[in-house]
């Protein structure tokens, strides 16, 4: 259907038009308000068709850094009314939406450092040489924004990974307009945060076009199927990623679609961990997958701990520091079902305990919990391989191993991941040639990031960060944090023996834009 419209009634477009899309509070079940109409595809054809437009404007490197920085500060302004109508649609709470609105400006000005630089553009000249086998061209190449980026906004990030957040920043940074569809979980958020982001073009000169939200499921599907769409970006479950992965695969024109889609982040923890700092390792353990009540992608869900007294002692503190850990809420309702059912399906498996008991905390709550499980169950496929899948919530599987060769069995078993961790020993730490080392040979595979002594629940925003990893954790090998993240919206041409007028100033001999770039394979020293 990619470049085509189904023909739609009047009375079917005005039943579309009346759509609501209602904020609702996850505390309650309650609507609060109606925030806007579900978009129709006449709807998501003008927005995509006007970023697609308004596109010219960004190509101004200063301009797109202009942009980004005034965005966050306008989002700044805009903190009371953010976090207030985060808060009221998430549970999230102030304090930790407060934290996220600060990750997110910080997001938007590291961005504008990283396109002031220039860098990112990868520019690299090779002058002709006849002396080459076979002789070389004059070739020079840069990156160039692939166009308008669809963004599918995240549930439980509704600033960092939304409407303001990591796929915007980086595909503006790029030059890329961005159409997010928005999380039908913090609808009224997202309008907030789009007015900044819209005031922020205008303010800086370039149409507000350039940023756009729209609503709806529908909505969704034809943002993806637009033929003016070159790249998607989407945090959410493997159903939905993938439904949207393989329509933007399956478009007459295919376009990059980078998806993450889930990851249960597992942990090994040696005999000689557990042995030296179990109560710290358990204590910690449950801090992490509680955190956020258990709705961050990071959150550790299968943990590989020794059978035996030293584990004995590391379950003993997660149960203290879990039964500990108050009731809260999950960002909607259909969350919290699927957790509940997730659970119960899960606790009645032969063979598995509770020592606490994950589950129901209320009408409107979810308890927090942890399953145990011998490890062998896991080394062969059967009934038990659900707990091989994530079960979104503060829940945690912690399988009990008998032998180094129980754990190599299962880890062979395990999907990609966002992350993977290892629990080692101080003396563990001394070199690669013992038991240390090769769990981490063996957890490498399994994920974008591995973790050594620490838990993965928090994600830096920082240069060398990658955030993704095997499928199903994202569909692609790149990261959605972290200054390349703007690799994904760029595309890179050569041009041959150009005459010097006819090249873009960005592969000019005499560097106008003074970028950082390489010639003839060497890194070429400014200043």
């Amino acid at each position: 259907m990619c470049g085509t419209q189904a023909a739609v009634t009047p009375q079917q477009e005005e039943s579309a038009v009346s759509a609501p899309v209602w904020s609702v509070d996850p505390r309650t079940g309650k609507q609060r308000e109606q925030v806007a109409v579900e978009a129709t595809a006449e709807e998501v054809d003008r927005v995509v068709r006007a970023a697609h437009a308004a596109r010219g404007s960004l190509a101004d490197r200063t301009v797109r850094a202009a942009l980004l920085r005034t965005a966050a500060d306008l989002l700044d302004e805009a903190r009371d009314q953010l976090v207030e109508a985060a808060d009221a649609e998430t549970a999230l709470g102030p304090a930790r939406l407060t934290g996220e609105l600060a990750r997110t400006t910080y997001q938007l000005r590291a961005f504008a450092t990283i396109v002031d630089e220039g860098a990112f553009l990868d520019v690299r000249i090779d002058h002709a040489d006849a002396t080459q086998t076979p002789p070389w061209p004059d070739l020079r190449r840069y990156k160039l924004p692939l166009g308008v980026v669809a963004v599918y906004a995240a549930s439980n990030f509704p600033l960092a990974f939304s409407v303001p957040g990591g796929d915007t920043a980086s595909a503006l940074a790029a030059g890329c307009p961005v159409v997010v569809k928005a999380h039908p979980d913090h609808p009224a958020t997202s309008e907030v945060a789009a007015a900044a982001l819209r005031r922020a073009a205008e303010r800086v000169g370039v149409p507000a076009d350039v940023i756009a939200v729209v609503h709806g499921f529908e909505a969704g599907i034809e943002l993806v199927r637009h033929p003016l769409i070159a790249a998607a970006g989407f945090t959410g479950s493997v159903r939905g990623g993938r439904a949207l992965h393989d329509a933007a695969a399956s478009r007459p024109v295919p376009i990059p679609f980078h998806g993450e889609l889930g990851s249960l982040n597992p942990v090994v923890v040696t005999e000689a961990a557990a042995a030296e700092r179990g109560d710290q390792i358990g204590a910690g353990l449950a801090g992490s997958m509680t955190l956020g009540v258990g709705q961050f992608c990071t959150k550790p869900g299968f943990v590989l701990a020794p059978a035996g007294p030293a584990g004995d002692g590391l379950v003993k503190s997660l149960t203290e520091a879990v039964s500990n850990t108050d009731a809260g809420v999950l960002l909607d309702h259909r969350m919290r079902d699927n957790f509940v059912a997730g659970v119960k399906e899960r606790a009645e498996l032969a063979d598995v305990e509770a020592p606490v008991t994950p589950g129901s905390g209320g009408e409107h709550t979810v308890s927090a919990g942890f399953l145990t499980v011998p490890a062998r169950r896991l080394t062969e496929d059967g009934p038990h391989d659900v707990l091989l899948e994530e079960c979104f919530g503060p829940v945690t599987v912690v399988a009990r191993y008998e032998s180094d060769d129980e754990i190599s069995a299962v880890l062979g078993r395990l999907p990609g991941n966002l992350t993977a961790t290892v629990q080692i020993s101080a003396a563990e730490g001394e070199g690669t040639e013992g038991r240390a080392g090769a769990l981490i040979a063996e957890l490498t595979p399994l994920a974008g990031r591995v973790l050594v002594n620490g838990w993965p629940t928090g994600v830096a925003v920082a240069p060398a960060q990658h955030h993704g990893g095997p499928y199903p954790a994202t569909t692609s090998t790149s990261t959605s944090v972290g200054g390349t993240a703007i690799e994904r919206w760029l595309r890179p041409v050569a041009y041959q023996d150009t005459p010097a007028a006819l090249l873009p100033p960005e592969l000019r001999d005499e560097n106008p834009l003074e970028l950082p770039r390489r010639i003839n394979g060497i890194r070429e020293q400014r200043g």
